[in-house]
C-alpha cells in the first residue's frame, strides 16, 4: 500500500510539474507574439528573438509566415498564420480560427527583417528537415556576413548531410577570404577550389588577379591563384554547356521553320518569304488557345500547350493550303512575280495580326510543368522549357521523316521532287502533291511557332526576323534535303549563340553571313546534294 501511494504521489507531481511547464512556454509564447504584433520596431526584433530562442516547434512556420507576409493581426489584437490555401490558423495554438474583424498584414522594417532573417536561418540551420537545413546554407551562402559565419562554425562540425555541410563551408569560405587571419584564408581559398563558386571570380582577381592584388602571404597567394584558376575554369565550362544548350534550342526552332521551306522549295521551286509568318501565325495560334483555356476551361488551362500544338498545325496547315491555291499555283515558274506575291502576302499577315492582336507583343507563360529547370551543374540551370523544344523537334523531325520515307504520299513527293515530268507521266497528281506539300510545310513552321511562343515574346514581326535564318539554313544544308536541314539549323544555332557574346548580335550575324557566302563559293550544292536530274535545273 505504501509504495502506491507513493507512485501516485509521484504521479501527480509530474503532471502538475508538465502542466506548469506547458502554461510557461504558452505565456511566453503568447509574450514574444504580442511584441511581434506591437508596431514597435524594437519589441518587434526582440519578439523575433524570443520566437527562434523558445523551441516551439511552431516558431519555424510563425516567423516564415512572417517573412512572406503572411502573418496577420485582427481586431481583437489575436494573432493569425494564414496559410498557403488561404486557411487562418492561431499563432498561439496553431488551429483553426476566425478572425475578429478586418484583419492587417504585420509589416516590419529593415532592422526586424534583418533579425527576422538571421532567427529563421539559425532554425532552419537546425531544422530535421534535410530539404529545410540545405536551403538555408544555400541562402546564406550567397550573402553572408560576420553574425551568419559565426552560427554558421558552430553548426558545420555536428551536420551530417554533405550537400549541406558544403554550402555552410562555402559560406565561411566567402568571409574569411578577407580575415587578418591567414590560416583562415589558407583554408577559405581551398574550400572555393573545391566547389568552384562563379561569384567569386572578381573578388579573387583583386587579391591575386594578374600578379597583382592584396595578398602578400606567398601560400595563401598560391592557393588562391590556383582557386582562381578552378573558377575560370568552371566558368569557361558553364559558357560552353549553356552556349550549346542554347544554341541547340535555338537551332531547333530553325530547323522547324526551314523544314518545311527546304520542302517546299526543293518540291516547287518556290522562293516563299511568307513562310515567316507562318511562324508567327503558330505563336499567335499558341496564345489564342492559352486565352480560350484560362476564359473558357480555367482548370486546364496548364495542359492549352497541348491543344496548341494540333491546332497551331491544322491553321497554318489550312492557311497554306490557301495561299497555295489562290496564289502559288499561278506563278509556278515565275520564281520573281513569286517572291513579290509572297513579300506581299506576308505584309497583308502583318497587318491583319497587328489588327486583330495589336502592335504590341504579348506573352504566351509557360505552364507550371515546363517551369523551372534543371541543374546541370553548379550556376548553371537549363529551364525545362528548353528542353522541351529539343524533344518536341526531334518529334516533329521523326514524324516528317516518317511522312517522307514510310508513306506513299512521301513516296510520291520524291517522287516529283527528282524529276516532275516523269513523276506526272506515271500518274502522280503532280498539282495536288503541290498543294499539300505546301501545306505540310507551312504547318511545320507553324509547329516552330509554337516553340518560339515558350522561349520569348510573340509579335507581328516574329516572321521577320527568322525568316533570313530559315533561307540561311535551306542554303547551307542544301536544297531540299532534311538531313542536311537539321545539321545546317543546329549548326548556325550553335554559332549565333557562341558569337554573340563574344562580338555582339550584329556583328555575329555579319560573319556569319560571311562565311555563308564563302562558303557557298566553295560548295554551291550545300552540305548535302539534292539527288536526281532536278539538282541540274
Amino acid at each position: 500500500m505504501l509504495n502506491r501511494a507513493i507512485a501516485f504521489l509521484a504521479t501527480l507531481c509530474c503532471l502538475s510539474l508538465t502542466a506548469s511547464v506547458g502554461q510557461a512556454d504558452e505565456a511566453s509564447k503568447k509574450q514574444a507574439l504580442s511584441l511581434v504584433s506591437s508596431g514597435d520596431n524594437t519589441q518587434v526584433a526582440e519578439g523575433i528573438k524570443q520566437l527562434a530562442a523558445s523551441g516551439d516547434e511552431s516558431a519555424l512556420f510563425i516567423l516564415d509566415a512572417l517573412e512572406t507576409d503572411r502573418l496577420l493581426l485582427d481586431q481583437s489584437g489575436s494573432v493569425l498564420l494564414k496559410g498557403e490555401d488561404g486557411t487562418l490558423v492561431s499563432a498561439l495554438t496553431m488551429k483553426s480560427s476566425e478572425p475578429s474583424g478586418a484583419t492587417k498584414i504585420i509589416a516590419l522594417n529593415n532592422v526586424a527583417r534583418r533579425t527576422l532573417q538571421e532567427s529563421l536561418a539559425g532554425l532552419k540551420l537546425t531544422a530535421k528537415d534535410v530539404e529545410l537545413r540545405r536551403d538555408a546554407a544555400r541562402k546564406l551562402s550567397e550573402y553572408p556576413d560576420e553574425k551568419s559565419v559565426e552560427m554558421v562554425r558552430q553548426l558545420i562540425d555536428a551536420e551530417q548531410d554533405s550537400e549541406t555541410k558544403e554550402w555552410m563551408a562555402l559560406t565561411i569560405a566567402k568571409v574569411d577570404l578577407q580575415s587578418d587571419d591567414p590560416k583562415r584564408r589558407l583554408l577559405a581559398a581551398r574550400t572555393i577550389q573545391s566547389t568552384s563558386d562563379i561569384s567569386l571570380e572578381q573578388d579573387l582577381k583583386a587579391l591575386v588577379g594578374d600578379n597583382k592584388g592584396t595578398e602578400k602571404d606567398p601560400e595563401v597567394r598560391e592557393e588562391m591563384r590556383l582557386a582562381l584558376r578552378s573558377v575560370q575554369r568552371h566558368i569557361f565550362w558553364v559558357n560552353v554547356v549553356s552556349n550549346t544548350v542554347y544554341g541547340l534550342s535555338l537551332g531547333s526552332v530553325l530547323v522547324l521553320a526551314a523544314l518545311g521551306l527546304a520542302i517546299t522549295f526543293g518540291l516547287m521551286r518556290v522562293i516563299n518569304m511568307a513562310h515567316g509568318e507562318m511562324l508567327m501565325l503558330g505563336a499567335y495560334s499558341t496564345f489564342f488557345v492559352r486565352e480560350f483555356f484560362l476564359s473558357s476551361a480555367p482548370a486546364l488551362a496548364e495542359w492549352f500547350l497541348v491543344a496548341a500544338i494540333p491546332f497551331a498545325f491544322l491553321t497554318t496547315f489550312g492557311m497554306g493550303v490557301l495561299l497555295e491555291r489562290l496564289v502559288i499555283r499561278h506563278l509556278y515558274g515565275r520564281p520573281l512575280e513569286t517572291l513579290l506575291a509572297t513579300w506581299g502576302l506576308s505584309l497583308i499577315l502583318i497587318q491583319v495580326i497587328r489588327v486583330v492582336f495589336g502592335a504590341q507583343n504579348v506573352t504566351v507563360a509557360n505552364p507550371e510543368w515546363l517551369s523551372g529547370g534543371w541543374e546541370a551543374m553548379p550556376a548553371l540551370v537549363i529551364p525545362y522549357s528548353r528542353i522541351a523544344v529539343l524533344i518536341f523537334t526531334a518529334s516533329v523531325v521523326g514524324f516528317v521523316w516518317f511522312i517522307l520515307r514510310g508513306t506513299s504520299v512521301g513516296l510520291k513527293v520524291r517522287a516529283v521532287t527528282q524529276n516532275r515530268e516523269i513523276a506526272s507521266s506515271l500518274g502522280i497528281p503532280t498539282r495536288r502533291i503541290d498543294m499539300w506539300t505546301f501545306g505540310l510545310g507551312s504547318g511545320l513552321a507553324g509547329l516552330g511557332g509554337v516553340a518560339l511562343s515558350q522561349l520569348g515574346n510573340v509579335g507581328p514581326e516574329l516572321g521577320q526576323q527568322h525568316i533570313i535564318d530559315s533561307f540561311m539554313v535551306v542554303v547551307l544544308g542544301g536544297v531540299g534535303n532534311i538531313l542536311g536541314t537539321i545539321s545546317a539549323g543546329v549548326g548556325l544555332g550553335i554559332a549565333n549563340k557562341v558569337l554573340e557574346p563574344s562580338v555582339g548580335a550584329v556583328l555575329g550575324k555579319i560573319m556569319l553571313l560571311g562565311l555563308l557566302i564563302l562558303f557557298i563559293q566553295w560548295r554551291p550544292q550545300g552540305l548535302f546534294a539534292l539527288k536526281g536530274r532536278a539538282a541540274e535545273d
